[in-house]
């Protein structure tokens, strides 16, 4: 793919230019202003590791990289790109204070580096953001108003209180400083590894994939970029197919990161420019990658962060088999009570917990036997429920549901076939 750069001129120029009073930037993004923003931020956000990974390489079948994105002091890449805007506001600017809009980790990003340089910090998120998400930005300092059940919604009041109180706007995905400051994670990847042949990086609003690509693609036009969404949440998908950014419905998603309505303008033209391709995952492919990151690289990432993996395990980029691969981990900002959620449904999708709902005795003993022969055959049993009330005509007997815990989903199919066999009316999920 050639490499093209939108807007022109020198360093400081690109810069500056386009950078309205409000904050937010104009259409232009070249490589020189990520390349910039690589020495500005310097120092101020983690140059994380980007070790090989040996378990995972296994397990998806290619050479598997991961860049730990989740050890940045908030938990997420998106501290590039705050860190970035925040150094190039005005000094009167920076007098009045911010603005921002997130679903979490921008806000988090943002209120962190505003912190350090002692601006005054406003952040909207949507009343659906994670706890502790909106915990950990009040306790840095930042006013955190909750609002819309959106990131679409969350935005449009940021940009309302924006103008009425003259705060200025960092927009998390659509600000050229934000952008290019996202890019200098491409710029490190090829600096810890300079033979990768492909990256695979997450698409929310597009901020983050638009500047890893004018990265990478700059520097070794021959490296493939896909990006991935969930299927849950198809922005991205949905500007390629109407060639501008349109508004989408999004249904809630295990990524909350990447639950994003609309991706922003200048990130769709970029992008659209050095993505290679673009692949979507579903819920349970998402909820298994993270599954595989804790057991098998003892990472805590979020769904965002586990869609690159969740790609891989998939099987959606076969075309990478035996190649070197980056996966940016890019968060890591998950409620616990929800990593249990997430868990439980990774291990279900993994065939290693099973529910399903068996027919009998009710006599004295009738619930022993069963229970003896799931575990006969290998399976453990993590919580029965017996239902008389709705049970069939025949008194004697009793419907009980059953969770177990399995192998995998032959292991199921095994004992699912025993049980039949030995006269137990059982209905299993099919997989």
């Amino acid at each position: 793919m050639k490499t093209e750069f939108l807007g022109s001129g020198d360093e400081s120029a690109a810069v500056d230019r386009g950078r309205a009073a409000d904050g937010k930037y104009g259409m232009g993004v070249e490589f020189a202003d990520i390349t910039a923003a690589a020495e500005r931020i310097k120092g101020r956000v983690v140059f994380t590791p980007c070790p090989p990974s040996g378990a995972l390489s296994q397990a998806a079948g290619m050479s598997v990289y991961c860049k730990l994105e989740y050890l940045q002091r908030t938990g997420s890449f998106k501290e590039r790109g705050a860190c970035n805007a925040l150094l190039l506001l005005s000094p009167e600017q920076k007098q009045r204070g911010v603005i921002a809009a997130s679903a979490g980790n921008h806000a988090l990003g943002v209120t962190y580096h505003a912190m350090l340089q002692g601006i005054p910090v406003t952040v909207v998120m949507p009343q659906t953001a994670p706890l502790t998400k909106v915990v950990n930005c009040q306790q840095m300092g930042a006013h955190v108003i909750l609002h819309g059940n959106n990131y679409e919604e969350a935005r449009q009041e940021a940009t309302e209180l924006g103008k009425q109180e003259g705060l200025t706007l960092i927009h998390g995905f659509n600000d050229r400083a934000v952008i290019a400051g996202q890019g200098t994670l491409g710029l490190e990847v090829l600096e810890q590894v300079p033979d990768l042949d492909a990256i695979i990086v997450p698409i929310g609003g597009a901020g983050l994939i638009a500047g890893v690509a004018m990265a990478i693609k700059s520097r070794k036009p021959e490296v493939r970029v896909i990006g991935v969404e969930a299927d849950h949440a198809l922005a991205y998908m949905s500007a390629l197919k109407e060639g501008k950014p349109v508004l989408t419905k999004v249904r809630p998603t295990l990524a909350d990161g990447l639950a994003v309505s609309k991706v922003g303008e200048n990130s769709f033209q970029i992008a659209r420019k050095f993505v290679d391709d673009v692949v979507v995952v579903k819920e349970a492919d998402i909820a298994r990658a993270v599954l595989r990151l804790v057991e098998l690289e003892k990472a805590v990432v979020e769904g965002a962060g586990a869609a690159p993996l969740a790609a891989c395990l998939a099987g959606l980029v076969p075309e990478l088999k035996g190649k070197k691969v980056v996966l940016p981990l890019c968060g890591g900002n998950i409620d616990t009570t929800i990593l249990g959620r997430v868990l439980e449904r990774g291990l279900a999708s993994d065939g290693r917990l099973c529910q399903f709902t068996a027919t009998i005795s009710d006599r004295p003993g009738g619930l022993a036997q069963f229970a003896a022969l799931v575990a006969g055959e290998g399976a453990n049993v993590v919580d029965i429920e017996h239902d008389r009330a709705f049970a069939s005509g025949d008194i004697s007997t009793v419907v009980v549901r059953c969770v177990v815990e399995t192998r995998d989903a032959k292991h199921i199919q095994t004992l699912h076939e025993r049980l039949r066999k030995e006269g137990f009316e059982v209905a299993f999920p099919k997989h």
